[in-house]
């Protein structure tokens, strides 16, 4: 089966959310607020996958909703590691990027999903 390319982003993203907790605890000694991010950051891919298994058309709808809750969490997070100096603006830009794609991407099913269960 192939792979779709929301899972596949999201799977990115959580690598990226792996190495960046590594990076903050290893390097700047920030444990607190990285964690929380990690925690958020790769909730995202989770409930991506969950949602391959959901019940039903509004169960899949309501994993995705969780995830696009986790990515603008993650974003949260993010932001605050930003505006403490633990996070540099590049490397803030490049990830928050990645993850409003994930947010759009996540809007788009979710939009998608509902109006196919209106036209039933």
């Amino acid at each position: 089966m192939k792979e779709s390319a929301l899972s596949a982003k999201s799977y990115s993203f959580a690598i990226r959310m792996v190495r960046m907790y590594q990076h903050l605890t290893e390097q700047k000694r920030e444990f607190v607020l990285s964690k929380q991010c990690l925690r958020s950051g790769t909730s995202i891919g989770a409930m991506i996958r969950e949602s391959a298994f959901a019940q039903s058309k509004p169960d899949f709808i309501h994993k995705l909703s969780i995830a696009a809750k986790e990515a603008n969490e993650t974003i949260y997070w993010l932001s605050l590691l930003k505006d403490t100096d633990y996070l540099e603006e590049k490397s803030f830009t490049s990830i928050c990027k990645d993850c409003t794609e994930l947010i759009k991407l996540l809007t788009a099913s979710i939009i998608t999903s509902k109006k196919s269960i209106k036209k039933n």
